[in-house]
């Protein structure tokens, strides 16, 4: 079976360093996003590149759209584009947190033993 090695916990630089590392990964993600949703409302919502710039950043977000859009093939994208963007919303919440919930655990873990 598994066997059990009881680690000390981190130390705190080390902990910030994954916090940062984390926090990196998520700026890089939403990055990929904004790039996806601002050619998205360009191309297929024939938006203006500062309005698509505007419009999803603020889907993207979470805030909810800021322009209307009159073709078919935008509100398609837009609808994909606003699902998208609420799960990546709360991946990278996840991403960011996941060393401090880590941390928690092993901390009440070693408490325990």
């Amino acid at each position: 079976m598994y066997e059990h090695r009881k680690q000390p916990l981190a130390s705190t630089a080390t902990f910030y360093q994954r916090i940062l590392k984390n926090i990196i990964i998520s700026l890089i993600i939403m990055l990929i996003c904004l790039v996806i949703g601002v050619t998205g409302y360009h191309f297929w919502a024939e938006a203006s590149w500062i309005d698509s710039i505007h419009n999803a950043a603020m889907i993207l977000s979470g805030m909810g759209p800021v322009i209307e859009i009159k073709t078919a093939s935008g509100k398609y994208f837009s609808s994909a584009y606003a699902l998208f963007s609420g799960v990546i919303f709360i991946t990278n919440f996840g991403i960011i947190l996941s060393p401090a919930i880590h941390r928690l655990f092993h901390r009440l873990h070693l408490e325990a033993e």
